[in-house]
């Protein structure tokens, strides 16, 4: 997925966290990505929690139609109105927003409005949120997915875009430290997630 693509549009909001619904089936950016929800004057930054594909219907579950094709990509060609009837989703953990063109790493006063445009960031945009990690916190908190996957996923993101990944994984590993005291099998394992990519 490139930098700056549009993915979607916000369907669901609050303060702490928002949904988007993907554009194109399949489509969204993966888990740890850094998006965005509004211009770059007035918008909210969250990291990607949790991305799932279901049916439009809530009350109606996909069901099995491969039985006789030879692969995934068959049974839609059999059945293209099956693009009609699911949708993609992210839900996305807000970490900062930025408000008069100043970057503020905590949760902006409201959320993204509905039918807000969501777009992909990294390079500069990436670095610039990631600048202080104060808002690890809430990540490490998400009711959403897996907090450590999530946590460590993004972490990753930002040392690929670092120009010194190494001391941004020493930074990153004092902050986890001072806010999983006495937590060392879960510290560990997010490290350990860090350091594999």
């Amino acid at each position: 997925m490139a930098i700056g693509e549009r993915v979607g549009e916000v369907v669901e909001a609050s303060t702490s966290r928002f949904v988007a619904q993907c554009h194109e089936l399949y489509r969204a950016p993966p888990l740890g990505a850094l998006v965005r929800s509004g211009s770059d004057g007035e918008a909210v930054y969250g990291v990607v929690a949790e991305v799932a594909t279901r049916s439009l219907d809530p009350g109606r579950r996909a069901m099995a139609m491969g039985h006789s094709a030879e692969s995934v990509e068959a049974v839609y060609e059999r059945h293209p109105q099956l693009n009609r009837l699911m949708s993609t989703e992210l839900e996305v953990m807000v970490v900062a927003h930025r408000s008069g063109g100043r970057m503020e790493r905590f949760l902006a006063p409201s959320p993204p409005r509905i039918h807000d445009i969501v777009y992909v960031c990294g390079g500069a945009e990436l670095l610039e949120v990631s600048e202080t990690l104060e808002f690890l916190p809430s990540l490490l908190g998400s009711p959403v997915g897996s907090p450590d996957d999530v946590t460590a996923a993004f972490l990753r993101r930002v040392a690929a875009e670092h120009p010194d990944p190494e001391r941004l994984r020493l930074e990153a590993g004092r902050e986890l430290a001072a806010h999983l005291t006495g937590q060392l099998h879960r510290l560990t394992g997010i490290l350990r997630r860090v350091a594999s990519g």
